[in-house]
This record gives C-alpha cells, structure tokens and sequence, in this order.
C-alpha cells in the first residue's frame, strides 16, 4: 500500500508542472496587467518600474522558473488587480467553494443513490418513470439556467430563500462556515441544489443501470435460490457491487463541482475561488489565474489518489490481488 502510495505521488508531479506550465502560458499573453494597476494616466518611467517589479521584463522561461519555484513555498505571487497574496485570497475564498462544493456532493449522493437503487429495482413503476424523467430535466437544463429559475421562483416569487451571497459567516482563525447560522445555510441551499442537480442525475442514471447489470447476474440468482432475503440481495449483494464505479464518478464528480463552480457562484455572487476566477480574468489578473488552475490540478490528483485507496476497501479482489 506504501508503495502504491509514493508511486501515485511520483506520478502526480510531472501533471502539476504541466498543468503549471499550460495555464502559465495560457495567461502570460492575456491582456496587459500593467495598464490596469496603473490606470489610464501613467509615465513610461513608471510602467517600465513596474515591470521590473513583477518580472515581466525577463524572459518567459524564466518568469516560469521563479512561478515554480515560489510554488513549492507557497508563495503564488501578488494580485494585479488587488495587489494582495494569491495565497491569502484563495485562503479566504477556499472556504466558501469547498463547503458549497461538499454540500452539493452530499445531496447529490444522498438523493441520487436511493433513486438510482429504486428505479433499478422497480423499473417498471410509475414512481421509476418520474425519477427518470427528473434525470433527464437535470441533464438536459444548464446550470445557469437552473440557478436563474431557482432565484426566480423561491427567491423573488416567494421569498423564502436569499438569492445571492454566503449570508452570516462563523470565523474559525483561517477558516469561515455558515453551517453554524441560520441565514448561511439558508444561503446554501439554492446554490447547492443548482451545482448538484446535474451530479445527482448522473449517480441516478449510474446506479440504476449498474443494479439492473448486477440484477441479471449468476450470483443473484443464486442468492435468490439459497432463500436469501430480498432485502439483503438488493442492499448487500448488489448495491455492494456497484459502489465502485459509482466511486469513481462521485470522485471525478467531485473535482468537478470545485473546479467548474464557477458559473453557480457567478449567479448566486457566491464569494468563492470561481467568483474570484471570473473577476480575475477580466483585469488578467496572471498570478491568481495560474495559482487557481494548479490548485485545481491538485485536488484532482488527490481525489484520484483517495478513489484508488477506496478501490482496495470496496472490492476484496484488488486487496487479494495485492497480497499475491
């Protein structure tokens, strides 16, 4: 297992340095930092002083190099635009993106495996058909759409819910939640259903057609002949075998809800990294753009490493694999 571990790593680490190195070259000829934090009156002397100041005068290998290098320390340069830490920015937005991320991943889980196990079982119900009708709603809307009819209806219409912002935040040293007050997780709520529904139809869709694989298979109906309750056949012998591409999807799935969160927090203005993305691309805010896609890089390298090690606890047979 040590060892599967360390190999993993070792894997890891030329994908960040190409991701490092794509997304820095991505963004080191996008528009023209300088002019915004100097504004529209400046003197050449002053432009030509800034940019040796933020080492856009050396050569772009070598800007590269120092990117890297301050890296590995943590350090991921100056905003342009707020002329703050990236490293103290993405501190205070990484909060908000991971709690919003963790909660659509939990209700799309809690409500998409139940769904999918029933649809799989009964198939033929009316109940079944409804589910698969909402997953196809689900799949089919785009999730600013989603967020935009979810405003429009239990925010404007009925007033129920809040339609932008985190609401009251509980302060922990570096870290903020608003599980712990009442308006932050009303704030939660329509952002976590509009960043999970497309996750939730998924698992619904994946479920089902694994339990009606599994269903029609030797071991099944074995089990059935042996007089094994329905209930154990369903929730112990075939569900169990379904959890590990299931895994695998709400692993990927949920790099994803932290990468690509963006469009759900620009329309609740949700004050997480993918806000913090969209107005750093309008001003080629460089550093924070580069620090954003290797952290995402990150994440998705170490879901991946945390889906393998939950490969060896579901499935016996990669366990008895590795003893051999």
């Amino acid at each position: 297992m040590f060892a599967f571990i360390v190999s993993r790593i070792l894997q890891a680490i030329p994908v960040l340095l190409i991701v490092g190195f794509i997304s820095f070259a991505m963004f080191a000829f996008v528009g023209d930092p300088v002019t915004v934090m100097l504004g529209q009156d400046y003197t050449e002397a002053q432009r030509v002083a800034l940019v040796a100041q933020l080492g856009l005068d050396k050569p772009f290998f070598v800007q590269y190099g120092n990117f890297v290098w301050r890296a590995l320390h943590g350090d991921f340069g100056m905003s342009y635009r707020l002329a703050r830490p990236v490293g103290g920015l993405i501190a205070e937005r990484l909060p908000a993106t991971l709690e919003l991320a963790l909660s659509a991943a939990l209700l799309a889980v809690a409500i998409g495996v139940p769904m999918g196990v029933f649809t799989g079982i009964r198939r033929n119900a009316v109940l079944s058909r409804l589910f698969m009708l909402f997953s196809l709603v689900g799949v089919s809307l785009p999730t600013f759409l989603i967020g935009i009819l979810l405003i429009l209806f239990f925010a404007v219409q009925l007033g129920w819910l809040p339609s932008f912002g985190r609401g009251e935040v509980v302060q922990f040293q570096h870290w903020s939640t608003g599980f712990l007050t009442s308006s932050g997780r009303r704030a939660l709520i329509l952002p976590a259903i509009t960043l999970g529904l497309f996750q939730m139809t998924l698992i619904l869709r994946l479920v089902r057609s694994e339990m009606l694989e599994v269903m029609r298979s030797d071991y099944i109906k074995f089990a059935r002949a042996r007089g094994i309750s329905q209930r154990s056949i369903h929730f112990r012998h075939a569900l169990g075998n379904t959890l590990v591409p299931v895994i695998t999807i709400v692993g990927l799935q949920l790099g994803g809800l932290i990468a690509f969160s963006i469009v759900t927090e620009t329309v609740f203005q949700w004050p997480g990294m993918g806000l913090l993305l969209v107005q750093s691309i309008g001003v080629a805010d460089i550093p924070v753009m580069s620090a954003y896609l290797l952290l995402i890089a990150l994440v998705f390298v170490t879901i991946n490493l945390a889906v393998d090690l939950l490969y060896f606890t579901v499935d016996p047979r990669l366990r008895s694999g590795g003893k051999r």
